[in-house]
């Protein structure tokens, strides 16, 4: 049973910081490729960034040189580094797994407000 669990969510200031976690079980992790999305109220679901089952990333254009996905294989745990929020950046966060089935986490809230 694939099983993702999102973590580290908050409220933070602009200009803050929050690293976010995706714990998995159910799957083979070392060779999965694991995705963050997010939603704001209102908006479309949005790609944030992706991380491959060897280790190679890619970005949304908006969050570009501000986050950093990365996975530790020992732990089945993806980490999604925030720097630089703005408000914007508002959302909750899902992390995402697909094989033959798309697969999500219930999600965790980001908010960047003063």
């Amino acid at each position: 049973q694939v099983q993702l669990v999102e973590s580290g969510g908050g409220l933070v200031q602009p200009g803050g910081s929050l690293r976010l976690s995706c714990a998995a079980s159910g799957i083979i992790f070392n060779i999965a490729s694991i995705y963050w999305y997010r939603q704001a109220p209102g908006k479309q679901r949005e790609l944030v960034a992706f991380i491959t089952g060897r280790g190679a990333t890619d970005y949304g254009n908006s969050v570009k040189d501000r986050f950093t996905i990365s996975r530790d294989n020992a732990k089945n745990t993806v980490y999604l580094q925030m720097n630089s929020l703005k408000p914007e950046d508002t959302a909750v966060y899902y992390c995402n797994y697909n094989f033959r089935r798309d697969y999500w986490g219930q999600g965790t809230q980001v908010t960047v407000s003063s």
